[in-house]
């Protein structure tokens, strides 16, 4: 017999919120591995190994030094992958406009219409 999804969601503890407050992970929460960070953003890891060594994401690392990716780390290399395939924009032009953006976010003028997609507020940059 199946119950219906009102059933299962109408009962305490069983609500849709209730469901995403439980998955909800700190933003700077170390988790994801290189190989996991670099499948989710489908590039090479040496790509994200790169960045790194560029200083443009800093990930945690553990006790024997293996690289752990938080979902802050993840945002923010989304970002640098928008702007430089969709907009062709370099490594260098990706840092200044990162800053520029949140520069904008912090004074609360809206950024130009073609890069309103990424959302620098949660960023550190």
């Amino acid at each position: 017999m199946q119950k219906n999804r009102m059933e299962t969601t109408d009962r305490p503890g069983n609500s849709p919120r209730a469901a995403v407050d439980a998955t909800n992970i700190h933003l700077d929460k170390p988790i994801y591995t290189l190989s996991v960070a670099s499948e989710i953003l489908e590039t090479h890891p040496r790509t994200l190994m790169m960045y790194e060594h560029l200083g443009m994401v800093q990930p945690k690392r553990t006790v024997t030094n293996r690289r752990r990716y938080s979902q802050r780390d993840l945002m923010k290399l989304q970002a640098i992958q928008t702007l430089t395939r969709k907009h062709g924009v370099n490594l260098a032009g990706v840092r200044y406009v990162l800053a520029l953006l949140k520069k904008l976010e912090t004074n609360g003028i809206q950024p130009p219409d073609g890069l309103k997609e990424i959302d620098v507020s949660l960023l550190d940059v």
